[in-house]
């Protein structure tokens, strides 16, 4: 990830790392000396004996200083050696974060918002590209939005949340009638003032034991 010497190797990992900050999805970009590719994922080669996944989540961490909170394998690219490791295949990985990390100590790393991205080398971009999708695809069916959550939520902040991931805002009641028949969430005792309206109740991500195994949400049919 760091402008510095590297062995060569037939792959390399890139991490898509995208978190939701005052309300926009952004992603970690690398700002590079290279005039031809100024900015790139951050990235690394595999250390000896070292699984992908494992190499994935040491990047997210030397880039923010702790681990994602899901984590997946979004696909592999060839690269053609025009990778800035020199390497044949890009091996890309999507990882989300809170959005209460820890401030960046470096500053050649700079979040982006996804819909406002700098110009980056077309190989770059279908790398992103890839990692989003991979986290659009397993929101179905994957805690991921749940992660960028605190422990108990209004089913607002919620629906929030999963709008800003998906690019697309979902209709109110559908998509509460989706959740509560998927059972994924779980009603506690706790309320809390929203403005000048009714309090909110307060909801968890339900146990394993209490979710219906397999289902889903369908957001296509929740679109607005």
């Amino acid at each position: 990830m760091r402008d510095r010497p590297f062995r060569r190797t037939p792959f390399a990992i890139d991490v898509g790392i995208f978190t939701v900050r005052n309300g926009q999805l952004e992603i970690l970009l690398w700002k590079t000396s290279d005039a031809r590719e100024k900015w790139i994922l951050p990235w690394d080669q595999p250390r000896p004996q070292e699984q992908l996944e494992t190499s994935a989540q040491r990047i997210v961490r030397e880039a923010v200083g702790t681990s994602a909170a899901w984590i997946e394998l979004a696909g592999a690219f060839g690269e053609g050696n025009r990778h800035p490791a020199d390497a044949e295949i890009s091996v890309a990985f999507a990882a989300v974060l809170p959005g209460n990390s820890s401030p960046l100590k470096d500053p050649q790393l700079v979040w982006h918002k996804v819909n406002d991205l700098p110009a980056m080398a077309q190989k770059r971009k279908i790398v992103l590209e890839a990692a989003l999708s991979a986290v659009r695809f397993r929101l179905e069916h994957s805690p991921i939005a749940f992660r960028l959550l605190p422990p108990l939520f209004t089913l607002s902040e919620l629906q929030k949340v999963y709008e800003v991931l998906l690019g697309k805002r979902l209709h109110k009641a559908s998509f509460r009638r989706s959740l509560h028949a998927a059972e994924i969430v779980e009603a506690t005792d706790e309320w809390r003032g929203e403005g000048r309206g009714r309090p909110a109740q307060l909801f968890r991500y339900a146990p394993p034991k209490k979710r219906r195994t397999g289902r889903g949400i369908r957001f296509d049919a929740l679109i607005a």
